[in-house]
């Protein structure tokens, strides 16, 4: 695999991990869900499938860096930072929205 193979691949796979993680954050169905259905009955649940996303986003990022790939391009500064700071919490869960709807008003 070339350079440039390499990163388009890493691009699709940071964009799944984002709207993955985005998915939890807006309580929709996941392939996480599927693999443990009995558990969606759960409150927990939704916060360990939530870190779950988080984690697989933050192991793409890491990828990423190490093989040169501009990954802060695919988020906005507040995500960005939110990532570098790497910690889950309902701050990142309340805000990763915020730029993005300003932006779009």
């Amino acid at each position: 695999m070339d350079q440039k193979e390499l990163h388009t691949y890493l691009e699709e796979k940071l964009m799944m991990a984002k709207t993955q993680f985005e998915r939890t954050i807006d309580c929709k169905h996941t392939e996480f869900d599927d693999l443990y259905p009995y558990m969606t009955e759960q409150p927990q649940f939704f916060w360990y499938k939530r870190y779950v996303a988080w984690q697989e986003l933050l192991t793409l990022v890491t990828v990423a860096k190490d093989s040169s790939f501009a990954w802060e391009e695919l988020f906005s500064k507040k995500q960005r930072n939110y990532i570098v700071s790497r910690v889950l919490d309902a701050k990142v869960l309340d805000n990763w929205y915020e730029e993005q709807k300003a932006e779009s008003k």
